[in-house]
């Protein structure tokens, strides 16, 4: 064990992070997500949800500031049925990073910028457009 690193955060996920450079992006996919036949590199962290990756990454590795928007959804594709757990990723991001923006992606481009993605974490998530494409920035 070590000490302020979340426990949630399996050693293959933080050799993963330590591995990623700059605008090298990670996917966290919901429990529905294909990330097995879509993933280079993948991890498995079945037991737990996204909010809570995303947290305990965030804590570990800085978004992008040289682009728009470091943080992708997979866009549900109906703007007025927002899925609740958006909310969730903007409030984790904004406590972890500041304001950054978030750019939707259709759900088909969504999966073909997923196989270009460093690596892929499988979830235990069970809210449905749960997927997200977070964009490593530079430590300083």
């Amino acid at each position: 064990m070590l000490k302020n690193i979340s426990p949630i955060l399996s050693p293959e996920l933080l050799k993963i992070l330590m591995e990623m450079g700059h605008g090298d992006e990670i996917v966290i996919g919901d429990g529905n997500f294909p990330a097995a036949s879509i993933a280079q590199r993948l991890v498995r962290l079945d037991g737990h949800g996204v909010p809570e990756i995303l947290d305990a990454i965030l804590k570990l590795m800085p978004l992008d500031t040289y682009v728009d928007a470091p943080v992708a959804l997979m866009d549900n594709g109906d703007a007025a049925n927002r899925p609740e757990i958006w909310a969730k990723y903007e409030d984790v991001v904004k406590a972890n990073e500041g304001d950054k923006a978030f750019e939707l992606v259709e759900r088909f481009a969504f999966y073909d910028r997923a196989k270009k993605a460093y690596a892929v974490v499988a979830t235990g998530e069970t809210a449905i457009y749960a997927n997200i494409i977070l964009k490593k920035g530079v430590v300083v």
